[in-house]
C-alpha cells in the first residue's frame, strides 16, 4: 500500500531513528503537558534538529495561546501545526495566517453526527486528522488508543488531504485503510510498550504491515 504514515507522540532519540528507518513521511511532537508524550521546548528541539530533511516534523498543540505557538515555532523546527483541542474555525483561520504554516486539524468522531464538522473544518484547514472522540471526562484529547467506527467515514472525501487516527495498530491498520480509503495514517498508543514510551519493533511492524499489504 502506498500510504503516507505519520509516528505521533515521539520523545527519545531512538524512537525518532526507527520512526525515520522505518520511512515514516511526518513525525509528531506533543506540547500537552496532560500527555504521557509532552516534550519541553528544549527536548522537542533536540528531536527536531535530528529528523532528515523531507520527513515533515509535526508540533502537536491543544487549544494553544498565540505565545505557546510563538514559542514553539521560534525555537523548534516544525514544518507543521497540528491543532488537536477545540479550537474555532475562525481561530483555525488565524493560526494559519500568523505563524504561516501548514495546520491540521484533529477532529473526533464517535456517530454520524460529527463527520459534519470534518466538512466544516475542510475548508479552513490544510489537512484534516480524523481521529476517535475521546471518552467524555478523558484528560487526552486523542492517543487513548480507541478506534472508532470506520464505516462512518468510509470512502469518504474531503476538499483537502486528511488522515486516519484512532486505536490503529500493527495488527488492524491494514483493514482500517481498505474500509475507510485512507491515504495517510496517524499512530501513536498502538506502537507503545507503555503509555509514552514507543517500541522500536511496533514502529517498524507498522510500516511493513503497510508495505507488505
Amino acid at each position: 500500500m502506498d500510504t503516507r504514515v505519520k509516528i505521533c507522540g515521539l520523545t527519545t532519540p531512538e524512537a525518532v531513528g526507527a520512526a525515520v528507518k522505518a520511512g515514516a513521511h511526518y513525525l509528531g511532537f506533543v506540547f500537552f503537558p496532560k500527555s504521557p508524550r509532552h516534550l519541553d521546548i528544549a527536548a522537542a528541539r533536540a528531536l527536531a534538529m535530528e529528523v532528515p530533511v523531507g520527513i515533515a516534523k509535526v508540533a502537536l498543540v491543544v487549544n494553544p495561546t498565540d505565545a505557546e505557538l510563538d514559542r514553539i515555532t521560534g525555537e523548534v523546527p516544525v514544518d507543521m501545526l497540528q491543532l488537536h483541542g477545540s479550537e474555532s474555525l475562525g481561530r483555525v483561520r488565524e493560526i494559519r495566517v500568523r505563524h504561516g504554516l501548514p495546520v491540521m486539524k484533529a477532529v473526533g468522531v464517535a456517530g454520524p453526527e460529527d463527520v459534519a464538522a470534518l466538512d466544516a473544518y475542510g475548508m479552513v484547514a490544510d489537512q484534516l486528522l480524523v481521529d476517535a472522540k475521546a471518552p467524555k471526562g478523558a484528560d487526552l484529547p486523542g492517543g487513548n488508543g480507541l478506534p472508532f467506527d470506520w464505516r462512518l467515514i468510509a470512502r469518504r472525501g474531503w476538499t483537502r488531504p486528511w488522515m486516519l487516527a484512532g486505536g490503529l495498530t500493527p495488527e488492524n491498520v491494514v483493514q482500517a485503510v481498505q474500509m475507510t480509503g485512507a491515504k495517510q495514517v496517524d499512530v501513536s498508543s498502538g506502537v507503545e510498550r507503555a503509555p509514552g514510551e514507543k517500541d522500536v519493533a511496533k514502529i517498524r511492524a507498522f510500516v511493513a504491515a503497510l508495505r507488505a499489504a
